[in-house]
């Protein structure tokens, strides 16, 4: 049992019924195999992690082995574990598997050949198109029928096949999933055969590459639709239907259109597409840092991850939720996904906040706030680290450098506010007698920070993040042989293998719908006609650009990963970022920090209705008292775009006042979020602490030394502290 396991034990049978659906919505509900399918899934898993790992630390596959082996694998476990959903969804797959499979039967058996059938198809279309579907179906349609005439029989076959077995063989895939993964397979199987001939014949694909194509499409649609539901896939179907029907579109977004062959070979056969950028990202660092992650788990890291904040910070006023900024600093850049991180640290943080008097929804929004900030920390950032860097073409290590301090500054902002709130409802810490000494800490489990410290100093030093990640993860095995209670030993390693490569999958099943995204947007030229579109509205204001970047993001992160979002967003509005005069990695700093906000911000605010089932509040109020907490995930974007320092862009005399105001400002604004500075404020001084939080962020001496004043002339009208509430009426935040 882990960690997370156990401090979930701890919730009441309801409160884990909560939290089990809110992490159903964040990712399908795996199946349990058993027999061969549970040992087949086992050594898919092992083979994933140990070909990726040979690459990281000695030698990388051909591109064609290193995208398709990734592929492969990654789509085949998803038709194997993951079900295809309602039963309704269950028989419309079934149909769906019955028509490919007549396609196929009469690709070489009725027709001969893929050619011939696609000859036919043609000839339909364009009689169609001439004298109509009368004449077309009359004079054409012909052999056709047969499409049809046998989709009827496998479909009798398969619906009841399919509900029988979910019924009697749990287990078990059913039948229709195995057909898929079959076809998925022979489809990316073709792809990695025909790699060097397809780029040879780009642009004159023959029939059976049409009919590769369109089948591997469907089938990357459906891989995502099982793993994360109809959100993104939709967006995908969406861009789909873009591409083809591009003449008949609103002048503003119109376009030449794409036939259906076009469009599939392009987003399919070609490294344009599901085989793209984000496949190649995620196979070359991505995979390898969610393997370090599993193993970091197992190696029993945890627990010092929770203890040493806890000792450090457990003490002070609000201790408890200190305690949460600081462990979801540590766990969620490696977990790279902010729920995951919620649950994993606030299964035991959220209750210890509840306990020490914080509101059920602000316990359970403190958590998902301070999570988000994992993403923004150095060295794994939550992988769109390694995807800006990718896009950039800028060195990861640097894009490490970049980050440190805008990240430093999110959780001075996040602890800030819980300091504030905590004195403002008079909230104490924990007893010390209850905590562990901070080196008594140290001592026990200094070594487990072994594995981050060698991952920071090989990625700063210039080595390869993939060979990074391979020494680390390597070391994680190292350190846990320091006491004999984490030792792992074959059935461990094992176990951290099989949790690696599953962990993959939720950010894996994205890869298709993401290549048809992005594919489709540089197929069709939609990028710059969304960068002008943007300016336009924007009137070339690059305040309210700003304002509808992150309008767009948080649209069209709804329900989407993260790194997912952060991808489709910056091939949207990183142009018109950079054509109103902002710098490439601050354009994509911007886009990545807005990435984050529909994990917190409602409606789609998932990572905090997992916070508020552990923490039994309403989910909607915990929504909205995580996004005041998280407020700076809107600032920072600010501070980029108009501060260029802030980005170390600058002399060091300009980085040095930019990050001077950035503490201040941002000291000041937890103040004035908050409502309280040395006791609540009354209305006249929550005006004044707003005017100084604009004067110190605005990175001058003289606006500094304003802010500092006004900050300054607060705290003396605040010198009669035991004045404990200010006038009432006039309270800053309502409770």
């Amino acid at each position: 049992m882990s960690d997370t396991d156990k401090s979930l034990d701890t919730l009441s049978p309801e409160e884990r019924a909560k939290l089990k659906e809110l992490m159903e919505k964040d990712a399908k509900t795996e199946r349990r195999l058993g027999g061969v399918w549970k040992w087949l899934v086992a050594a898919l898993s092992a083979t994933m992690v140990l070909i990726y790992f040979y690459g990281a630390g000695f030698k990388a596959l051909s591109t064609q082995y290193h995208l398709g082996v990734y592929v492969l694998i990654t789509f085949a476990l998803v038709f194997l574990l993951y079900p295809a959903g309602s039963r309704r969804m269950a028989i419309s797959l079934s149909i769906l598997t019955g028509f490919l499979i007549s396609i196929l039967i009469n690709s070489f058996f009725v027709f001969e050949s893929p050619y011939a059938l696609y000859q036919q198809v043609m000839m339909f279309k364009e009689t169609a198109g001439y004298d109509g579907w009368g004449v077309a179906y009359a004079e054409e349609f012909g052999l056709l029928g047969w499409i049809f005439l046998l989709t009827l029989p496998f479909a009798a076959l398969l619906v009841p096949l399919d509900q029988w077995m979910a019924k009697r063989f749990t287990s078990t895939p059913s039948a229709s999933d195995i057909i898929l993964c079959l076809m998925v397979t022979a489809s990316v199987l073709y792809w990695i055969s025909q790699f060097e001939q397809l780029n040879y014949r780009a642009g004159a694909e023959h029939e059976l590459d049409y009919l590769i194509s369109i089948v591997g499409l469907i089938l990357s649609l459906e891989v995502c639709r099982r793993v994360l539901g109809w959100s993104i896939t939709l967006i995908g179907i969406g861009m789909i239907a873009f591409g083809l029907y591009g003449p008949y579109l609103p002048e503003l977004f119109a376009h030449r259109g794409f036939s259906i062959e076009r469009l599939a070979t392009s987003l399919f056969l070609t490294t344009n597409g599901v085989f793209g950028v984000m496949a190649s990202v995620l196979a070359t660092y991505v995979i390898l840092f969610i393997f370090f992650g599993a193993f970091l788990q197992k190696s029993g890291a945890g627990k010092f991850f929770i203890e040493l904040p806890l000792a450090l910070a457990g003490r002070s006023a609000g201790g408890p939720a200190k305690v949460a900024v600081m462990s979801s600093a540590l766990f969620g850049s490696v977990s790279g996904s902010a729920i995951a991180n919620t649950v994993s640290s606030g299964a035991f943080t959220i209750p210890m906040m509840k306990r020490a008097g914080f509101k059920p929804h602000v316990a359970g929004a403190i958590e998902p706030a301070a999570s988000i900030g994992g993403m923004f920390l150095p060295p794994i950032m939550g992988a769109g680290g390694f995807l800006m860097a990718e896009l950039t073409g800028t060195p990861y290590s640097t894009i490490m450098i970049l980050s440190i301090g805008p990240a430093f500054i999110y959780f001075l902002s996040i602890f800030m506010m819980v300091h504030f709130e905590a004195k403002k409802h008079n909230l104490i810490g924990t007893p010390g007698e209850v905590l562990p000494h901070w080196k008594d800490v140290l001592k026990a489990g200094w070594y487990f920070a072994l594995p981050l410290v060698i991952i920071t100093v090989m990625l700063l030093s210039g080595r390869s993040a993939g060979n990074a990640a391979f020494w680390a993860t390597l070391s994680c095995v190292a350190v846990s042989w320091i006491k004999k209670e984490t030792r792992m030993g074959p059935r461990e390693v094992w176990d951290a293998i099989q949790l690696g490569a599953r962990n993959t999958l939720i950010v894996g099943a994205t890869m298709g719908v993401i290549g048809v995204i992005v594919g489709t947007i540089s197929l069709t030229g939609m990028g710059l006609k969304f960068s002008d579109l943007i300016i336009s509205m924007a009137g070339g204001n690059l305040l309210l650009a700003l304002l509808l970047v992150a309008i767009a993001s948080l649209v069209l992160g709804m329900g989407v990963p993260v790194t997912a979002a952060y991808l489709i967003v910056a091939v949207l509005a990183v142009p018109a970022l950079g054509d109103l005069g902002v710098s490439v990695i601050a354009a994509h700093m911007i886009v990545y920090w807005l990435s984050q906000d529909s994990n917190i911000t409602p409606p789609v605010c998932v990572a905090a209705y997992a916070g508020a089932a552990i923490a039994g509040s309403d989910p909607w109020k915990t929504g909205w008292t995580a996004f005041r907490f998280a407020k700076m995930l809107y600032i920072m974007p600010l501070l980029f775009a108009f501060v260029p320092a802030m980005l170390l862009d600058g002399s060091t005399t300009d980085i040095l006042i930019a990050y001077t105001s950035a503490v201040m400002g941002t000291i000041a604004f937890c103040s004035f979020a908050i409502g309280y500075a040395r006791r609540k404020t009354t209305l006249l001084e929550w005006i004044i602490l707003g005017v100084a939080t604009v004067a110190l962020y605005w990175p001058t001496l003289i606006s500094d030394a304003i802010g500092l004043a006004l900050v300054a002339a607060v705290y003396w009208m605040q010198r009669d502290v035991t004045k404990q509430n200010g006038v009432e009426a006039l309270t800053t935040k309502p409770e």
